[in-house]
C-alpha cells in the first residue's frame, strides 16, 4: 500500500500544522478496541486506537490491500464507511465516510451484544470424533470457536477436532446446531495476532508474513 503522509490525520495530542478541520473534532484515545477491517479480497484484525467524529487511527497486524476497504465493523456487528488517509509502522488513518457519534461508538453500541470477532471464510475443513472423519466447510473463525457446516449429524456437547489448511489440530466442541451448521468452542484459544496473521494467511498470503521454517501451523496460546 502507498504510503500518505500522516499529517493528514493528526494523532492524539498532536495539532497538525494547517489541518483545522481535523482539530476542531475533538480526539478520544481508546486503550484498546478490536475491529476487523474489510476490503473485497477478505476482512482482516486491526485494534483502533483513538477516534473523532471525522476519523480514527489503528493498529495493523500485516501489510494490508492496496486499495480502499469496503469498511470497518465492531465487535457488535456495527459498520463505518471509511478511507485510508495514510499508513505507516503498523499503523493507519482511516477518515469516516460520514461523521460520526464518538460517545456510541466508544460505547460499541450496534445490533449486537459485544463478542469476539468473526472473520467471515470458505475454508474446507475435517472434523474427527470417534473415530470417525467427516468434510466440513469453516464459514467463521474466531479467537475461541468457530461456525462449520457439515452434513454429518453431530451431537450438542460432542467433543472432536477440527483441522484444515494452515490451522493446528484444534480440540473443540459442538456448542449449537442449526440445520448443518454448527457452533464449535475451542478449548485453547488463539491470540489476537495470532489469529490476525493466520486469517491473513488463508485471505491473501502475499499480505503476511511468511510461516515460520519450523511449520506451517499456526501455534496457540
Amino acid at each position: 500500500m502507498s504510503e500518505r503522509s500522516p499529517a493528514q490525520l493528526p494523532e492524539s495530542g498532536q495539532a497538525g500544522p494547517d489541518h483545522s478541520d481535523q482539530r476542531a473534532a475533538q480526539r478520544f484515545t481508546l486503550l484498546i478496541r478490536n475491529a476487523k477491517i474489510v476490503f473485497p479480497c477478505g476482512e482482516f484484525l486491526c485494534v483502533i486506537r483513538d477516534v473523532s467524529a471525522t476519523g480514527l487511527r489503528i493498529k495493523v497486524f500485516h501489510a494490508l490491500p492496496d486499495e480502499q476497504p469496503e469498511y470497518l465493523e465492531m465487535a457488535t456487528g456495527e459498520r463505518y464507511g471509511v478511507s485510508v488517509v495514510w499508513a505507516e509502522d503498523g499503523q493507519m488513518g482511516l477518515r469516516f465516510l460520514e461523521q460520526q457519534d464518538v460517545a456510541c461508538l466508544i460505547r460499541e453500541e450496534g445490533p449486537y451484544p459485544k463478542r469476539s470477532l468473526r472473520i467471515m471464510l470458505q475454508l474446507p475443513a475435517r472434523l474427527r470424533a470417534g473415530g470417525e472423519t467427516s468434510d466440513a466447510t469453516i464459514l467463521n473463525l474466531s479467537q475461541y470457536g468457530a461456525n462449520v457446516e457439515c452434513r454429518e449429524r453431530l451431537a450438542i456437547e460432542q467433543q472432536l477436532i477440527l483441522s484444515a489448511r494452515l490451522l493446528p489440530d484444534l480440540d473443540a466442541k459442538v456448542r449449537w446446531r442449526k440445520g448443518d451448521q454448527y457452533g464449535l468452542s475451542f478449548h485453547q484459544t488463539f491470540s489476537m495476532d495470532q489469529l490476525a496473521l493466520l486469517v491473513a494467511r488463508l485471505q491473501a498470503p502475499h499480505l503476511a508474513p511468511p510461516v515460520s521454517a519450523t511449520g506451517a501451523q499456526t501455534s496457540l496460546a
